[in-house]
């Protein structure tokens, strides 16, 4: 470990990245490298993976280290809330942290003095059936509501938690005496999350907000196809407060209605994707489930999840090759379709009539390196070479663009920082599937479901 660390410090020195820790430096790197000076394919991986992960190491909340909400290089926020922390984008970000563990980013230690504090935090801060909101005030521990009756639990953005505490809790699980304590407080939380109350009572599917002033008022059952398969995994998987296998065949696969095959530009589509069931939903519906359940052999009876995950990427890079609303700069290596900011607020963006609106967003691209890893080195190659004074700064690439409108704007979002750095190790080296799906509750849920993996 000690002789990749130092390597990995080398190797960024030379790429002139500032590896101190504390560096805020907005200008620094930003203009990428000319032609005449690449780097390796690997080395350029390591560099975008290294940038990445500083906004969860040196760009977190000081007082929780959970993942901010957003960072805005131009320090403009909207309603003040700099440090204001994000539950799910903080299960990205404690797996961007092994990452970092892993490319010699920091040591161990450092890491487990970070997960510690982190897993102080969430013992302490606010919960509702043992699942979290997805705002807290990084300060206090207190919800901030993500909107008028969204004040309570989330229990999707709890799930993204859990996912990244049991990727954590496997990796330090057999190691020193203060690491196995880290796992045993982690394995209370996950085993303090009441995954079965979410059903309001005995439904045949889970509910995804409760509050304590509104109770189901937001009335959202969650069912398939979408971005929320890793919720019933765990659901399932739960040692505790388990949800039946009726709640996923029910609920998630709508008494089999989530089947549906639908094909373009000659790839096929299994599931019907909400919304958007001819080309698929946004990108990030092929990541953030898969950020730690492993889709290479996972298979039930309703789809071939790589293959599934592989295709929907494919029809999002075609569309964007085929660009048929003529937007610029869109081609063969500049796509990339997904959920981030947009020209006007936030969009799930997508291809199809209406859903894309000219804004490429870097993550998507980037995050789906282990499905498409040549049209994603292509585009890491153009948004780094080509586009990088506009959009690399420094916590890497920016959020999302828009070439046809000229709009570049220097800010991040931690939900779509994290899975760029995970699937891209996903891809080299498969650390956080292998690690996730190491769980004995996991391998356990995944049976009872009917999966094969």
């Amino acid at each position: 470990m000690k002789n990749l660390r130092l390597y990995t410090l080398i190797v960024l020195i030379l790429l002139g990245v500032n590896c101190c820790a504390g560096n805020r430096d907005k200008t620094a790197g930003k203009n990428g490298l000319s032609e005449s000076k690449k780097i390796s394919d690997d080395s350029l991986l390591t560099l975008v993976q290294y940038r990445t992960f500083q906004y969860f190491w040196d760009g977190a909340e000081p007082k929780s280290g959970m993942a901010r909400e957003r960072f805005h290089v131009d320090g403009i926020y909207p309603e003040n809330d700099m440090n204001v922390v994000t539950t799910g984008g903080s299960g990205f970000g404690l797996m961007a942290i092994l990452v970092g563990i892993e490319r010699g980013f920091i040591t161990r230690d450092e890491a487990l003095n970070r997960y510690s504090r982190i897993v102080d935090f969430l013992k302490r801060a606010d919960r509702f059936h043992g699942a979290w909101p997805h705002w807290l005030y990084g300060e206090t521990g207190k919800v901030k509501p993500f909107s008028k009756k969204d004040d309570g639990a989330d229990i999707v953005e709890t799930a993204y938690l859990i996912q990244g505490l049991l990727a954590v809790r496997q990796y330090y699980i057999n190691g020193s005496d203060q690491e196995k304590v880290l796992a045993s407080r982690i394995d209370t939380l996950w085993k303090e999350v009441e995954w079965n109350w979410f059903t309001k009572g005995g439904e045949s599917v889970i509910y995804w907000h409760w509050s304590p002033d509104y109770g189901w008022q937001m009335n959202f059952p969650i069912q398939g196809y979408n971005e929320c398969l890793i919720l019933y995994v765990l659901a399932a998987s739960s040692p505790t407060f388990p949800v039946s296998t009726i709640v996923y065949q029910k609920g998630w696969a709508r008494d089999g209605a989530i089947k549906g095959e639908h094909e373009k530009y000659g790839f096929l589509l299994s599931l019907n994707h909400n919304g958007s069931a001819e080309y698929g939903g946004p990108l990030f519906w092929s990541h953030y489930s898969y950020l730690g359940l492993d889709p290479r052999h996972l298979k039930d009876s309703y789809a071939d999840y790589w293959h599934e995950n592989l295709n929907q990427t494919l029809i999002n890079w075609q569309w964007c090759v085929r660009n048929p609303d003529r937007y610029a700069g869109y081609g063969k290596d500049c796509w990339g379709l997904t959920a981030s900011y947009s020209i006007n607020g936030y969009s799930a963006h997508c291809p199809g009539e209406g859903n894309d609106l000219g804004v490429i967003s870097p993550t998507a691209a980037l995050s789906a390196f282990p499905y498409t890893p040549e049209q994603s080195m292509d585009a890491l190659k153009h948004f780094y070479y080509v586009l990088g004074s506009k959009i690399w700064g420094i916590y890497g690439f920016y959020d999302a663009f828009s070439e046809q409108n000229k709009w570049y704007p220097e800010r991040y979002l931690a939900i779509d920082q994290g899975p760029a750095i995970i699937m891209i190790e996903n891809y080299r080296s498969g650390l956080l599937w292998d690690l996730f799906m190491s769980s004995p509750e996991i391998k356990n849920g995944l049976k009872k479901l009917g999966f094969s993996y």
